[in-house]
């Protein structure tokens, strides 16, 4: 089966454009989603925007941007969408609206897509953002995604690592508690958790591994027997595609997920390309282009890029090379500079 490149590129310009009303729930992750489409369509090389458009949506992000300043300095990032209310100005004072704040994993993929749209990120509040990210961070190492709370662990550390690597400053993360917290989420049988005492899956391994990579601690963190460990659960997850977590269906976003982990970790080589690309193709819609989670499911933007991701790992002809730690075209990290 062949990547059906084109019913892709229309279909990431549908979710670029609009959603279908059953879509609403989604609202307040408007950022990522928007961050699927535009990723995906570089991947594809197909990010084929008029300038007008690109401002557009440049525009649209850094008005997401929250930027307090003193006692709600924690606040500062971007939120995924104004639909919690957008700050507004009167005699040119900021005011706030009750719980308007960033989102770790908005502030991460506002930042990349900025990047991919080639905008420099001169309006990016750089001293607000990395102080946002330290009044995040809790002594044990990990994130909360908001500062009034709630949920604290891999991905948030994941995000706050992009965050960083992104900005090129790092002072909003304490690397040694990060490092801490994530050789403590490793399971008995190698695979990371969400945090310590959690079962292994495969996403939050991907967390834990490219957040090691990002911060050039992974051949460091773990000693020689955890480090195996890891590599072996990590194969382990082949199936007729990957999985995530042992006796569970295979999934299309663990080709990445898995795979990227794998790249990072330099075993690459010991994946059955042929076996994990053929699930991926299958997961395809035929009609509406798109990705989906297993074979003869409806499409979404996450499994699309996600997909697509896996492919791009493998050298799928058509798609851009991807970055497996950041999660964006090489591309796009060489024309903003990254030295990743």
């Amino acid at each position: 089966m062949e990547l059906l490149r084109a019913k892709h590129v229309k279909y990431l310009n549908r979710c670029l454009g609009i959603l279908p009303q059953s879509s609403e729930m989604h609202d307040t992750n408007r950022m990522t989603i928007c961050f699927f489409a535009l990723s995906g369509l570089d991947l594809l090389d197909a990010l084929n925007l008029s300038e007008t458009e690109k401002k557009s949506i440049i525009d649209w992000i850094y008005a997401q941007q929250v930027q307090p300043d003193g006692e709600n300095a924690s606040q500062c990032g971007f939120r995924g969408s104004p639909v919690v209310g957008s700050p507004f100005i009167v005699q040119d004072k900021w005011i706030p609206i009750p719980f308007d704040c960033s989102h770790i994993t908005m502030t991460y993929t506002a930042l990349a897509s900025l990047l991919i749209l080639g905008d420099d990120l001169s309006r990016v509040n750089r001293k607000a953002i990395v102080s946002g990210l330290k009044g995040l961070q809790l002594v044990d190492g990990s994130y909360f995604a908001v500062p009034f709370g709630g949920e604290n662990d891999m991905r948030f550390l994941y995000c706050a690592c992009c965050i960083s690597a992104i900005l090129g400053d790092w002072r909003g993360v304490d690397q040694t508690k990060a490092v801490d917290f994530i050789v403590k989420s490793q399971g008995y049988d190698y695979g990371i958790g969400q945090g310590p005492n959690q079962e292994s899956h495969g996403g939050s391994t991907f967390c834990a591994i490219a957040s090691l990579a990002l911060m050039n601690r992974l051949e460091s963190a773990f000693d020689e027997r955890q480090l195996e460990g890891l590599k072996k659960w990590c194969l382990n997850r082949q199936q007729s595609g990957f999985n995530g977590r042992p006796n569970k269906p295979v999934d299309t976003c663990y080709s990445f997920w898995i795979g990227a982990s794998l790249k990072l970790l330099g075993c690459y080589d010991f994946v059955n390309e042929d076996l994990i690309r053929g699930f991926t193709l299958s997961t395809q819609s035929t009609v509406i282009g798109g990705l989906s989670k297993w074979p003869d499911c409806h499409p979404d933007p996450l499994h699309t890029y996600l997909g697509l991701c896996g492919l791009s790992l493998m050298n799928e002809s058509g798609l851009q090379p991807i970055h497996p730690a950041l999660n964006i075209s090489r591309r796009a990290t060489v024309a903003a500079k990254l030295l990743l």
